[in-house]
């Protein structure tokens, strides 16, 4: 079987950039980090930028697209991205020669089969992606305030995702941010708490799935040690791996 792997190289609000990788070619979905903090990453997981077909972008908030025009400029591939995202972005911040996709369609990149979809989040035109590769398929399901069925169904084609995690009840409620943002956070159009992770991913797996990422951890709003202990109870079944706004995830493969 053809190799395919993945990690997170950034999972956060600080920055996002998740790899897809086989034999030859890869996909970024996201560039929330610099260029050059980028570039660092994939020298520390000794990923072959050369690689790198495209970049893929969910949606215009900085730190999913912040590093996407310089990158795509250094190592010469296009920024796959709607219009509307595109015209949210700052003018710094748009890249060069963008190639268009809409929500809820398909596009071949290389081997790869992606498949955009519209989720609920706070963003003008906000996508997930599902990336398929000889009868695999890997999710990016990030700033996502409800599972709507669009996610569902794309979730439960998935043999491994990156699946947002990204706050505990008690710890928001309680927390620092004001009333207006707590709101925001745990409304259909902010993000997944743990607990809604948690009934995603026991609700809609797919017999397929076996690798699930807890990605997009709240700084502020959740630790690591409680998205897991969440997930705990799913071990037996599934490959539950934390992601980190400081430093890249393992490669696993898929």
């Amino acid at each position: 079987m053809s190799k395919l792997e993945i990690c997170a190289l950034a999972s956060g609000s600080n920055g996002n950039c998740y790899y897809i990788g086989n034999d030859d070619e890869s996909l970024l979905v996201d560039a929330g980090l610099s260029a050059r903090q980028l570039q660092l990453r994939f020298q520390a997981k000794r990923i072959d930028e050369k690689k790198i077909s495209a970049i893929l972008i969910t949606h215009e908030h900085a730190d999913h697209a912040r590093g996407a025009r310089v990158l795509s400029k250094r190592l010469k591939i296009p920024v796959y991205i709607t219009k509307k995202t595109y015209l949210a972005l700052s003018k710094a911040n748009r890249p060069v020669d963008p190639i268009w996709f809409e929500a809820d369609e398909s596009f071949i990149i290389g081997k790869f089969e992606v498949h955009a979809f519209a989720k609920q989040h706070d963003a003008v035109d906000a996508c997930s992606f599902r990336v398929g590769y000889a009868g695999r398929n890997v999710g990016v399901m990030t700033d996502i305030g409800t599972a709507c069925e669009r996610v569902k169904e794309h979730f439960s084609q998935c043999d491994a995702v990156f699946l947002e995690s990204n706050y505990d009840d008690d710890m928001l409620r309680n927390g620092p941010y004001p009333y207006y943002l707590k709101e925001r956070v745990a409304s259909d159009r902010g993000h997944l708490s743990n607990v809604q992770a948690f009934e995603l991913a026991t609700g809609f797996a797919g017999e397929q799935l076996h690798t699930i990422f807890l990605s997009h951890l709240s700084g502020e709003n959740n630790t690591p040690e409680l998205a897991d202990s969440v997930f705990n109870s799913l071990r037996a079944r599934f490959r539950v791996e934390l992601t980190s706004r400081e430093k890249p995830t393992d490669l696993v493969l898929v």
